[in-house]
């Protein structure tokens, strides 16, 4: 059975800031290699949008989430948290909770850097199941990869194991400066859509 286009939407909730690149760019592979679609507030730069209006529209057609709260550290500017992350998992959830029937189908992922850390600073979503990636890309494919399978089981949605979408984003990392070098593109200073374009444009030359 196909899958409508809520239900291939993931809304991608994580840091996107430098240091949590690596694993931003490894999940943002792997739901296009499962046969989804990453979204992220990242994709529109509209400045007459009031940024957490743009953020429930995307809520709204994602029928996946996925939502990292690792970043805990405080800024070195403000000396503050950054409290991003937890509130788009709310609006989420909130959604999920007093939505109509297609947003109560919700499925979401929430992910930290070990497994039981969060209960030491967002202990309200204790009994939820909380994945760890451990700071690890090839970790934090395999967290998202069996989650999505799980998430579509019944649907008859087929997409490659966690060992091989691991191979296949080696690959593509390895490919990428090439890639970048004949579309004009700088690998190192990727906008979220040229990297989902360059992720689309690899799948069509190196299908599963």
């Amino acid at each position: 059975m196909p899958l409508t286009s809520y239900q291939q939407n993931v809304f991608i909730n994580c840091p996107f800031d430098e240091p949590f690149r690596t694993i931003l760019e490894a999940i943002v592979f792997t739901v296009h290699d499962c046969g989804f679609v990453a979204r992220s507030a990242l994709e529109a730069d509209d400045s007459s949008q009031v940024r957490i209006e743009k953020i429930y529209g995307i809520i709204e057609e994602c029928g996946f989430g996925i939502h990292d709260i690792s970043r805990t550290e405080l800024d070195t500017a403000t000396a503050l948290p950054r409290f991003n992350m937890p509130l788009e998992l709310g609006i989420f959830l909130g959604a999920k909770r007093f939505g109509g029937p297609k947003q109560k189908r919700k499925n979401c992922l929430i992910l930290d850097r070990e497994r039981y850390r969060y209960q030491q600073y967002c202990s309200d979503i204790a009994g939820q199941d909380i994945r760890a990636h451990r700071d690890d890309p090839e970790a934090a494919i395999r967290v998202v990869r069996d989650w999505l399978r799980n998430g579509t089981a019944r649907s008859g949605v087929r997409m490659p194991g966690v060992s091989k979408i691991q191979e296949r984003y080696r690959t593509f990392r390895a490919d990428l400066p090439v890639m970048c070098d004949e579309l004009g593109l700088d690998p190192d200073d990727l906008i979220f859509n040229d990297y989902t374009t360059a992720i689309a444009s690899w799948q069509q030359a190196n299908a599963w």
